[in-house]
């Protein structure tokens, strides 16, 4: 019995040890995975299967700052964003409010991973991503496109200020034209029909002067609208910046701001683009158009960037298509992102937000090589 009773001793002993090295590494692997949710830049918050507050980062706090005073864990989120209607954080919900909530909540009981877009009441706008964990819990990423979306907004301005400049520029060539030519032609036949008088020698002179200043205009008139024509076809290739023939372009990305931004640039080239929403919508837009290049985003829902342009290669391949230029235009610019494009097939690999000159001269290059 004594031996007994020792032995149940040391099982308690080394029982409590184990309990409480097994707490100690789980408190260590808590540290380190609150460590390195702090470490993204973007907004990230976990909920539980029944969308309760987990756990978030410092960021996802700063970016609903005025609704950081209700986050506690065991709070629901939906809690949370009620009483943020009920203050006026999301410009979107008032006058619509139980409506503008069921929209929310329906998004968030799929957490399917699609993006929408949430404007808070400070002006910012916020990408909003949200998928199931394997508890059934929910992670939600939050991440601020106000730069983005401000950047759009000046180019779309910026385009539209280009196009009214030259159609005002050209409507002004026209008149000029109509207005120095209509009177230079009554000039010139009038000193035609003098010359066929008869005339004497003296007014014959002064007939063949007007009618030497009378050309003589006419060549500067005629310099001057063959110069400002020379100069609106500058202004237009700076706008359209576009081959001889109309660029047919597939572009691919799921954030709507992003597929405006890229259809803006092209189509001020005279270019005609199909934006899809996902890699499985660019294979098969592909699939039935004749398109000369096509544009890739590479995170994206139901199939990704990566996985639709190698599936593209592979049909090009077994079915003998001409090779198609493929870009990817993505966030993601490290040497293994633009790696891991170039072993998919893309021909380049663009980092957002995208710059005009930057997508001209991959467009330019990639149809070069195809035509080479």
């Amino acid at each position: 019995m004594a031996g007994s009773g020792l032995w149940a001793r040391v099982a308690r002993l080394f029982g409590g040890r184990a309990l409480a090295e097994a707490r100690d590494q789980a408190a260590r692997a808590e540290a380190r995975l609150r460590d390195a949710i702090e470490a993204i830049p973007e907004g990230v918050v976990f909920l539980d299967a029944e969308g309760r507050y987990v756990l978030w980062n410092a960021r996802y706090a700063e970016i609903y700052h005025r609704s950081a005073d209700l986050f506690r864990p065991g709070t629901r989120l939906v809690d949370t964003l009620r009483e943020g209607v009920r203050r006026g954080d999301y410009p979107d919900a008032i006058g619509r409010e139980e409506a503008w909530l069921a929209s929310r909540l329906a998004k968030l009981a799929a957490a399917t991973g699609e993006r929408h877009e949430q404007q808070v009441a400070d002006g910012r706008w916020l990408m909003i991503e949200e998928r199931r964990t394997s508890d059934g819990g929910v992670i939600g990423l939050r991440v601020d496109i106000t730069e983005m979306k401000r950047q759009a907004a000046l180019l779309e301005h910026a385009l539209a200020h280009a196009e009214a400049a030259h159609r005002a520029k050209a409507e002004f060539l026209a008149d000029m034209s109509h207005e120095l030519r209509t009177p230079l032609n009554g000039v010139l036949g009038l000193a035609q029909a003098l010359d066929a008088m008869e005339l004497g020698p003296g007014q014959r002179a002064l007939v063949s002067e007007i009618r030497t200043a009378a050309r003589q205009l006419d060549r500067l008139v005629t310099g001057l609208l063959d110069y400002g024509d020379a100069d609106l076809a500058g202004d237009e290739h700076a706008v359209q910046a576009a081959p001889d023939q109309p660029l047919r372009v597939l572009a691919a990305d799921d954030n709507p701001t992003n597929r405006k931004v890229i259809a803006l640039m092209l189509e001020a080239t005279g270019a005609q683009v199909v934006t899809v929403e996902n890699g499985y919508e660019a294979v098969e837009a592909w699939r039935v158009g004749a398109f000369d290049v096509v544009l890739m985003d590479l995170r994206m829902p139901v199939l990704d960037g990566l996985a639709a342009i190698r599936m593209i290669r592979a049909e090009e391949q077994a079915g003998g298509r001409p090779r198609t230029p493929m870009i990817v235009l993505s966030a993601n610019t490290s040497a293994e992102d633009r790696a891991a494009s170039s072993g998919a097939g893309a021909d380049g690999h663009i980092a957002k937000p995208i710059r005009t000159e930057a997508l001209f001269a991959a467009l330019e290059a990639s149809l070069a090589a195809r035509a080479a």
